[in-house]
């Protein structure tokens, strides 16, 4: 252990959190600064109390000529009774903890998060492997629990034993300049360019979880990142009004799609249909099962949608398949939402049922096999069916460039349509500010009607 005798203690200082215009600002947690030797320290603590309790106890090992660590700040007294990890080894403990109680994309969004993170929370250290050899020894072997972690290859350990002996203490997170580096990591892409503000957040939330619980293990004594200020505009999170097709321009695409190889494109339409006369997410369509289905011969039927079927990497599926069965999302595990469907929608699954049958467990839309469709291959079919929908110009636009822009059509269609937002809401599976926020700049009509107000207005 390197260490000094020369200490210097500074003032405790204050974080604030703005809370809006005209609002004072939010204290949320007291910072004990010291140096040793050359070394600035710091630690962060939520309360002045455990502040001030920290800063004695430093002042009282100083005073009786402890030798206080160059690397963590501590003297020997302290040193002795605290085992710091390092964030490697913290994070590896937090997949496996968390792991039981997330879903296929969120296990996968936070292994992707965390290899981020921890490729930059390094110091110099000689042998280091290309960050590409880093990434791939975390996403498929460190962050997976043991019973799903592939064999070990020489590469991949050479990689482990490097983290393992490079990677910063935990406690290093309490210096600002690493709470920064990793979330600089986490605003940018592997090829060097600004993340979308939304990655960014999605990313940033779950670092700050896993800090939360290092403070709940009591090896931090604050998250670090309530006193680092990386400001990224807000995400808007609407949807591009360009994006959306009129009743047309859908039924185009949904003739094109059957026209895309000899089988796939006839088997898929009618999930197509699905998305953009229900407004299913792929997902719930992938899980639709014909006990889902009223379908009477003239009216309206209705889904009631029980399931749904998201696609993420086999690594983090319970099931061992690209698929996993899951409850609807933002509800209860066995909650179902009814989706009444319009007499065209009817006609499209009876004539799908009729022709193509079912899957043995009911599901409507599957391989000849009898797998759900991959990503890739609903990817292929839509890229292919646009082209033969649309003239070159439209294809080069962002006019349902993904199969998701059907939901996004339906649900602007029936806003439009003047059904009332609670209901669209529900037949969405959507929050009403949430939709009405996402939505907002494909409802038609609302500047003539606003202008029209004013003018009757001034001309009283």
């Amino acid at each position: 252990m390197t260490s000094s005798y020369k200490v210097k203690f500074w003032e405790i200082r204050i974080n604030t959190r703005a809370q809006g215009e005209g609002k004072k600002p939010r204290i949320v947690s007291h910072t004990v600064r010291w140096t040793v030797g050359p070394c600035e320290k710091s630690a962060t603590f939520k309360t002045k109390g455990l502040a001030e309790s920290f800063l004695s106890d430093l002042r009282q090992a100083a005073k009786k000529g402890e030798p206080f660590d160059l690397e963590s700040g501590l003297p020997a007294s302290m040193t002795k009774a605290k085992e710091v990890r390092t964030w490697y080894a913290f994070a590896v403990d937090y997949v496996h903890a968390w792991w039981p109680h997330a879903a296929a994309k969120s296990r996968e969004g936070m292994t992707d998060a965390l290899t981020s993170v921890t490729l930059v929370l390094t110091k110099e250290h000689p042998g280091r492997p290309d960050d590409e050899v880093l990434r791939r020894a975390l996403r498929h072997f460190a962050f997976l629990p043991v019973e799903r972690r592939p064999a070990l290859t020489q590469e991949v350990t050479a990689a482990l034993r490097w983290l393992e002996a490079a990677s910063l203490p935990l406690t290093a997170l309490e210096d600002a300049k690493h709470a920064r580096a990793a979330l600089e990591a986490l605003a940018l892409l592997l090829d060097g360019k600004a993340a979308a503000t939304s990655t960014y957040r999605r990313k940033r939330a779950v670092f700050h979880h896993a800090l939360e619980y290092a403070v709940e293990r009591e090896e931090l004594s604050a998250n670090p990142l309530h006193r680092v200020k990386l400001r990224r505009t807000k995400p808007g999170g609407e949807v591009d009004r360009r994006s959306v097709v009129n009743p047309r321009q859908a039924r185009q695409l949904l003739t094109a799609v059957t026209y895309v190889g000899r089988s796939r494109g006839p088997m898929m339409m009618a999930m197509f249909a699905a998305m953009y006369f229900g407004g299913l997410r792929p997902g719930e369509a992938a899980g639709l099962r014909e006990e889902d289905c009223h379908l009477p011969e003239k009216g309206w039927g209705l889904l009631t949608l029980a399931r749904t079927r998201p696609e993420s990497s086999k690594r983090y599926t319970d099931s061992g398949e690209t698929h996993d069965e899951r409850g609807l999302k933002h509800r209860e595990e066995k909650e179902t939402r009814p989706v009444p469907i319009p007499p065209e929608l009817v006609a499209i699954l009876r004539d799908h049922i009729k022709t193509h049958g079912v899957a043995e467990d009911g599901r409507l839309f599957r391989t000849a096999s009898g797998k759900a469709f991959s990503g890739s291959t609903v990817s292929k079919v839509w890229k292919e069916a646009r082209g033969y929908a649309f003239p070159p110009e439209a294809v080069a636009s962002p006019l349902a460039a993904r199969p998701y822009d059907l939901r996004h059509a339906a649900v602007s269609l029936w806003l439009n349509a003047g059904v009332h937002a609670p209901e669209a809401a529900e037949r969405a599976g959507h929050g009403v500010d949430v939709m009405l926020r996402v939505y907002a700049k494909c409802i038609e009509g609302q500047r003539e009607m606003a202008n029209r107000r004013i003018l009757e207005a001034l001309a009283v």
